[in-house]
C-alpha cells in the first residue's frame, strides 16, 4: 500500500525549511513594496500641496487629495493588498509543502475546483460587492461625510466598507446600500459648489452703478477671513439678469467649497442689499393692487 505522506529525513525537512524561508522573504518583500507605495503616495501629495494656490488647497482638502480622507483611502487599499498577499503566500506554501510530501494534488485541486464553482455561483453577488467596494475606494468616488445620490437613496455617507455603504438621509434614516448594486453615483461634496444670487434694484436706478457697488462688496467679502475656507474664488458679478416691471435683477455667481453655497448665498444677498442701500440705490418698488386704478 502506498503511503499517503512521504517524509524523508533530512531531505524533506530541508525542502520544507527552504519553502518556508522563501515564503517569509517573499511576504516581507511584497509587504514592504506595498508600504513603500503607500508612503510614496502620501509624500507626493504633501509635496504637491506646497505649491498649491488657495483654491487648490481648499479643493485638495475637500476632495481628499492631501487630507485624512486621502490617507484613509491609501491605507485601506494597502490593507486590502497586504491581506491578499498573505492569503496567496499561504496557499502557495501549502501546495508546495504538499508536493514535497508527495501528497497527490489532483484530488485536492479537483475538489477545490468543484467547490470553487459552487461557491462562485452561490457567492457571485458577494464577490461583486467586494470588487465594487475596492474600486470605489481606489477611485475615491466618495468618502465619509460626502453627500451622495445613489439613484435609490440620497444621503450623507457615514461608513464606507468593502461590501456595503452606510448612508443617512435628510430625515435621519440609515440606509445600507450594497456596493455591487450602485450603478451610478452623484457626489455633491467633491470639487466645488456654485452659489447663485439675484439682487433686485428699482428699474429706474442705473444698473452700471449698482454693478460697481456690488463688485466692491464681493471684493470685501472675499478678503474677509471668515470666508477664507469657503470661497474658492472672488464672486463674479455677472451683470443684469432680468428686467421686469418695477425691478432689475443683477446676478452674482460664487464658487464655494462643496455644500457651502447656501450660507454664501444668504451672506451675499444680505451684504448686497446693505451695500446698495448705503450707496443710495433703491430696491424695487411694489405697487399695491389698487394703484393702477
Amino acid at each position: 500500500m502506498t503511503p499517503l505522506v512521504t517524509f524523508t529525513w533530512p531531505e524533506s525537512a530541508i525542502s520544507i525549511g527552504v519553502v518556508l524561508l522563501v515564503a517569509i522573504v517573499l511576504r516581507f518583500v511584497l509587504r514592504r513594496a506595498i508600504r513603500t507605495g503607500v508612503d510614496a503616495s502620501i509624500a507626493v501629495a504633501d509635496r504637491h500641496r506646497a505649491s498649491e494656490s488657495r483654491a487648490d488647497r481648499l479643493l485638495g482638502r475637500i476632495t481628499g487629495t492631501t487630507d485624512e480622507r486621502h490617507l484613509a483611502r491609501v491605507k485601506t487599499m494597502g490593507s486590502v493588498l497586504t491581506n491578499a498577499v498573505d492569503i496567496i503566500v499561504v496557499l502557495l506554501v501549502l501546495l508546495t509543502v504538499m508536493r514535497v510530501l508527495a501528497i497527490p494534488l489532483e484530488p485536492v485541486l479537483a475538489a477545490s475546483g468543484i467547490g470553487g464553482i459552487a461557491l462562485a455561483f452561490g457567492a457571485q453577488s458577494l464577490i461583486k460587492d467586494y470588487i465594487s467596494g475596492m474600486l470605489m475606494i481606489f477611485e475615491d468616488q466618495f468618502g465619509v461625510g460626502d453627500l451622495i445620490d445613489t439613484g435609490e437613496v440620497k444621503g450623507t455617507v457615514e461608513e464606507v466598507g468593502l461590501r456595503v455603504t452606510r448612508l443617512r438621509d435628510a430625515g435621519g434614516q440609515i440606509w445600507y446600500v450594497r456596493n455591487g448594486e450602485i450603478l451610478r453615483i452623484g457626489n455633491q461634496s467633491q470639487g466645488w459648489s456654485t452659489g447663485t444670487v439675484d439682487v433686485p434694484i428699482a428699474s429706474t436706478e442705473d444698473p452700471a452703478r449698482a454693478i460697481q457697488v456690488l463688485r466692491s462688496m464681493v471684493k470685501d467679502m472675499y478678503a474677509d477671513e471668515r470666508f477664507a475656507g469657503v470661497l474658492l474664488e472672488e464672486p463674479d458679478v455677472a451683470g443684469v439678469n432680468e428686467v421686469r416691471a418695477g425691478a432689475t435683477t443683477i446676478r452674482i455667481f460664487a464658487k464655494t467649497a462643496p455644500n457651502q453655497h447656501w450660507g454664501v448665498q444668504r451672506e451675499l444677498l444680505e451684504r448686497g442689499v446693505q451695500a446698495l442701500h448705503a450707496a443710495g440705490i433703491r430696491g424695487p418698488v411694489v405697487f399695491p393692487p389698487d394703484a393702477a386704478r
